[in-house]
């Protein structure tokens, strides 16, 4: 088998996704996703131009071999142009050899470790009774787990929080890349969101009782110390987890945070290779991996990340909110019901016009996903529809303090 053709295809339905089509000489045909939300085209042309050349001829059933290629025939080697670029290859070819096979593809990544994937959705409000009723939606819609997001007293837009104003009109928690001739600019107070958040919890708790599971993300945006006092803050609360609660570049800050709370952390969403937490899941300074397998290298990658963390008992938190395709969210999926060291699985719903160009076979019922039995990721492409929806240019945010400040968003 050899691969004939590969098509880079940027489209628009609800938000931009970047979809690679690789076909071989016997028809099977692979999906990969390869969406960098606010940066979609970098990926697109770094794919056509540079990555679609090298794969023509290529067998697609070298997977390991084809990665490995990419990653280390470029010189230049990570950050999240390249491995999502290296993630849409390296998941169209699993998609191929699976159909090939016949199988679902978590049958070639082992089997079933479990029946489910349990999954948590992303609960917001600008009060406390309009906080309520989101959650409240949730566990309506099925979930059993639940984000928590709050607007914050003295701020005017917090990341998350759904019917807070945008710059577009566009629901906020579930696209805050605003299609604007520049990037919206919010602001930023630290000391009022960590006097107002620990109240938010004791709300909630009061409200829902202390079986609901409950996780918080803090959005890169404290020091490591503030971190460590919200951490601490947050224990009577029993949070699930606190995701991101400071920029982990540096991840020896991490231990200054585990050193004083034992709320669970977290992080990864925005990291690209295992280089990103050797030291943190080797440490035992996290106990979540949030990588998209969108953005960490494919499903090759990140299933040798989560194995490594397997070793320290660290568990998977695959990120999956709407940038992430369908496509991409299948394949998260997939990895979710193979790997052993499980911990949840993100899942915001995708829009209507997203549906009609992805057809899915994941289903979604009383709190829990499964990819399906079709053959390969279960997910194909619709190329009208998504023709009909052309890339539109679209910024995330970004934060300001008082003074003026640039800050993490």
């Amino acid at each position: 088998m050899q691969i004939v053709a590969a098509d880079v295809i940027v489209s628009s339905p609800d938000r931009n996704f970047v979809t690679l089509q690789i076909t071989t000489d016997e028809g099977i045909t692979g999906l990969g996703d390869g969406t960098l939300n606010g940066r979609e085209l970098a990926v697109a042309s770094y794919l056509k131009d540079h990555v679609v050349p090298l794969l023509i001829g290529r067998d697609p059933h070298r997977i390991e071999d084809a990665w490995q290629f990419l990653y280390r025939s470029a010189y230049w080697r990570r950050g999240p142009v390249t491995m999502a670029a290296i993630a849409a290859v390296d998941v169209a070819l699993w998609d191929i050899k699976a159909k090939a096979a016949g199988m679902p593809l978590y049958q070639l990544l082992g089997g079933a470790s479990r029946t489910g994937i349990m999954a948590y959705g992303h609960a917001s409000g600008r009060d406390t009774e309009e906080l309520f009723d989101s959650i409240r939606k949730h566990l309506a819609l099925g979930y059993r787990s639940i984000r928590v997001q709050t607007a914050v007293p003295g701020i005017n837009a917090v990341y998350g929080v759904a019917a807070q104003p945008s710059a577009d009109g566009t629901r906020y928690d579930y696209e805050p890349a605003q299609r604007t001739p520049l990037p919206a600019e919010e602001d930023w107070d630290t000391r009022a969101y960590l006097r107002h958040i620990p109240s938010v919890f004791e709300a909630v708790r009061s409200e829902f009782g202390p079986e609901l599971p409950l996780l918080h993300d803090g959005h890169h945006r404290m020091t490591p110390i503030q971190a460590a006092r919200l951490g601490k803050s947050l224990e009577p609360y029993d949070l699930f987890w606190l995701e991101d609660c400071t920029p982990a570049e540096n991840q020896d800050a991490l231990r200054l945070v585990r050193h004083h709370t034992t709320t669970p952390l977290a992080i990864g969403e925005i990291f690209n290779t295992v280089w990103d937490y050797q030291t943190l899941i080797q440490e035992q300074l996290i106990d979540y991996v949030r990588s998209a397998v969108t953005h960490t290298g494919g499903i090759t990658a990140l299933k040798k990340i989560l194995d490594f963390a397997a070793q320290y008992q660290v568990k998977s938190g695959i990120h999956g909110p709407t940038d992430i395709s369908p496509v991409g969210m299948a394949a998260a999926l997939h990895l979710d019901l193979a790997i052993h060291n499980f911990g949840i699985q993100e899942y915001m719903q995708h829009g209507a016009l997203t549906n009609e160009v992805f057809q899915q076979s994941f289903s979604f019922e009383d709190g829990y996903l499964h990819p399906g039995e079709q053959p390969g990721l279960g997910v194909e492409i619709d190329l009208e529809a998504a023709a009909a929806h052309p890339y539109q240019a679209a910024y995330l945010p970004f934060n300001r303090l008082k003074d003026g400040t640039v800050h993490d968003w």
